[in-house]
């Protein structure tokens, strides 16, 4: 099946609440301000309710109970926001996806995100928009799933989707891999292109000329996350670092591995945006 038929399959593409369609559009709205997020996102009741809980939580620390919308996006500022919202829109706009265990698939996800945030204080680039990469680095699969289960299964039986076999595999059967699809969902969003060109480099960065940091910063934090989840030994990590990746960087791998704070505890307090 070819891209452009897999997109055209029902059911492949979620809809997204019209709040996380416009702050899509505001990436690229120099005008778009604090006020303009306080107002839509409080004629949306459930992201609302959501980013109450998410300010309040304890992943913010906040110093007072945070209890109107426009004091919560006062607190939090407006990429934290915008990223914050956009991420839960991902989430619940895909309800189902047969044969994957969303639980798992949206906390690897998540997991991949507060990575990606760390490395990228760690080296100077955005973090916020690492973060928002990071969650939506891996929707292509879930795309994949909806628009074609059955040959999905088959794959699945192969290798998993948390196996970095996954990409050649796909490739081999299908003739893309579940990150340009990503890319591919991020430009139909109409995502700032350093969305889909980060993600779609990211399964190979050091094969993309120029070097695209974002990119290599999501190859390292879907390493870290993917092995957590595959639950490998310290040991089995060591050697699978990319340390050339790194190297890019001039990042120790120790580093990452020595000093990273565990995902759950990196994630924690988060939780509101994957349920």
């Amino acid at each position: 099946m070819e891209i452009e038929d897999l997109f055209q399959q029902p059911n492949t593409l979620p809809t997204a609440p019209k709040v996380v369609q416009e702050l899509i559009a505001s990436f690229n709205n120099e005008q778009f301000n604090i006020k303009d997020i306080a107002r839509k996102l409080s004629a949306d009741p459930v992201l609302s309710a959501k980013l109450l809980r998410l300010a309040n939580s304890a992943y913010y620390h906040a110093s007072h109970t945070v209890s109107t919308v426009d004091d919560a996006v006062a607190m939090l500022g407006i990429l934290a926001v915008r990223t914050l919202v956009i991420s839960s829109g991902f989430v619940h706009g895909f309800k189902s996806t047969y044969g994957l265990d969303l639980k798992q698939f949206w906390r690897y996800s998540l997991h991949t995100a507060v990575a990606a945030k760390w490395l990228a204080n760690h080296v100077d680039e955005n973090s916020n928009l690492a973060f928002t990469i990071g969650m939506m680095h891996g929707i292509g699969e879930l795309v994949i799933h909806a628009g074609m289960p059955e040959r999905a299964l088959q794959l699945d039986k192969l290798v998993s989707y948390l196996d970095k076999r996954r990409f050649e595999t796909e490739f081999s059967t299908f003739g893309y891999d579940y990150a340009e699809i990503s890319a591919e969902l991020a430009l139909r969003w109409n995502f700032p292109e350093v969305f889909s060109e980060a993600i779609r480099a990211f399964p190979k960065p050091l094969e993309q000329q120029p070097f695209n940091p974002m990119a290599a910063i999501i190859h390292l934090a879907v390493w870290v996350a993917r092995a957590n989840e595959n639950d490998i030994t310290l040991e089995e990590i060591r050697v699978s670092c990319p340390a050339e990746v790194c190297a890019k960087f001039n990042l120790n791998p120790y580093i990452i591995l020595d000093e990273m704070p565990p995902l759950a505890e990196l994630s924690s307090g988060l939780e509101d945006l994957i349920t």
